[in-house]
């Protein structure tokens, strides 16, 4: 088993898409992992505390209706986001590496090689960001706690629960785009 990465000068936390918005389940729908927001912000203060890289990431959704589209309230960062990062990242697509400014040149002028991954969704955001971040080289932990998601329908028109969704994309990821960890496993880096 791989050792947990400690909150160095080597390794950022990335915290993708952490807003307000996602709290709209009349438009989401319903979700998983309950805990997922505490989970974030014990990597946070844990981060902050340790002195080690943060980056935040927004989405400003192109899409009229999204919670997400800048200049509504959904757009915000959530309340437990505290502090300034060392990149705020602005996207519209999944990966947190096609966003402004750029996430790659940024996380290579700062001689990081690790990043940990939390926010939502586990699936889209979260999953795509550590994908591209492990075709780029990176060492990537994924933190699965520390992340949620909601329940999608499939092209059959079933249901698929959050749950399955988290799981599948813990089974996409390890060993493969990232190493899947869990918020008790980095706190004790």
């Amino acid at each position: 088993m791989e050792a947990a990465p400690r909150p160095d000068d080597r390794t950022a936390l990335l915290l993708v898409d952490v807003q307000a918005g996602f709290d709209d389940a009349d438009y989401w729908g319903r979700r998983n992992n309950p805990e997922c927001e505490a989970n974030i912000a014990a990597l946070l203060g844990h981060w902050r505390q340790a002195g080690g890289p943060v980056v935040f990431v927004r989405h400003d959704s192109r899409d009229p209706n999204s919670p997400l589209r800048p200049q509504r309230p959904g757009n915000a960062l959530q309340e437990m986001v505290t502090g300034e990062p060392d990149l705020l990242v602005v996207k519209s697509v999944n990966s947190s590496f096609h966003g402004t400014p750029d996430l790659h040149a940024w996380l290579q002028q700062q001689g990081i090689q690790r990043l940990v991954i939390c926010g939502v969704t586990t699936n889209h955001c979260c999953e795509t960001t550590a994908r591209v971040g492990g075709n780029l080289g990176y060492e990537v932990h994924f933190a699965l706690d520390a992340t949620h998601t909601f329940d999608r329908t499939g092209p059959d028109g079933q249901t698929i629960p959050a749950e399955t969704l988290a799981q599948v994309t813990a089974a996409n990821l390890h060993g493969e785009f990232a190493t899947v960890t869990s918020t008790r496993v980095l706190l004790q880096s």
